[in-house]
């Protein structure tokens, strides 16, 4: 009976030994974590999406609670009243962020540029621009395989089956960049959600004649659009229109003028019109 109760002492004696050993390793390795950090992370969607330039929305939380002013740190998911919130907390002033849409800088669909060869790899927008330029001759054009589609984690994209080119539901997309982040040639671009603008849909850097045989709305770099522009919101930079955002007032005289149809008007993104 004496064996059994030395046992249980012994037993429990060990036991108060290790919980003493490891509240007082408790205390000594105990890193304090800002409250606020958990208050500032229920408010992000938790989709660790990436797109606020850190690994996760934990990451973003104590960069937020961690920084001397939130200029420079945004997340589009959540959007401007979530980061006004999180001003709140941290108690500094969010910056007025405008939110953004994707749009896709090439409108030449299956019927409007020539198919001069076939691709028969794996679908990948990356790897088919590894190996080759495409089923087209148009080097700069959309390839199709919707790598984008797959990047997109809310989804905001899928392939038209008749143009053969994305299309964006503006209703989902938050503007994550992460189909920006995705395409080969740089093809997807963010622009601003609110704003009345003109839009260059195409990427063609060849010389007018070369880019006319490519596609049929192929921008030529004619400068039509440039010479009307009221603000001076246009210019031609390696043959193909580039327009100024900042500057463009989204009169739409450049799209009425452009002898390649190349040019939309963004208005409320939910739908382009030509």
């Amino acid at each position: 009976m004496n064996e059994i109760w030395i046992t249980v002492l012994l037993m429990g004696g060990i036991g108060l030994v290790a919980a003493l050993l490891l509240y007082l390793a408790a205390k000594k390795f105990y890193v304090y974590e800002d409250p606020r950090i958990a208050e500032v992370e229920a408010l992000l969607p938790g989709a660790n999406c990436g797109s606020c330039g850190y690994s996760g929305c934990h990451a973003f939380a104590v960069a937020c609670c961690g920084a001397k002013s939130l200029d420079g740190l945004n997340c589009p998911v959540a959007g401007g009243p979530v980061m006004k919130s999180i001003g709140n907390i941290v108690g500094m002033a969010a910056p007025q962020v405008e939110a953004k849409v994707a749009v896709t800088a090439c409108n030449g669909a299956c019927a409007l540029r020539p198919h001069t060869s076939l691709y028969d790899g794996v679908r990948s927008c990356a790897l088919e621009a590894l190996t080759c330029s495409g089923d087209t001759e148009c080097a700069y054009g959309c390839l199709g395989c919707g790598d984008c589609v797959q990047a997109c984690p809310y989804d905001a994209l899928s392939m038209d089956a008749e143009t053969g080119l994305p299309k964006v539901n503006y209703d989902n997309c938050v503007g994550c960049g992460r189909c920006v982040d995705a395409c080969p040639r740089s093809l997807m671009k963010l622009v601003p959600q609110s704003k009345k603008q003109s839009f260059v849909a195409c990427s063609n850097h060849d010389k007018g004649a070369l880019a006319m045989k490519e596609c049929e709305v192929a921008c030529i770099g004619c400068g039509k659009c440039m010479r009307v522009c009221p603000t001076k919101a246009i210019k031609v930079v390696n043959f193909v229109a580039v327009v100024d955002v900042s500057l463009c007032i989204g009169c739409g005289e450049c799209a009425e003028v452009c002898p390649r149809h190349s040019i939309l008007m963004l208005n409320s993104h939910k739908e382009l019109q030509s």
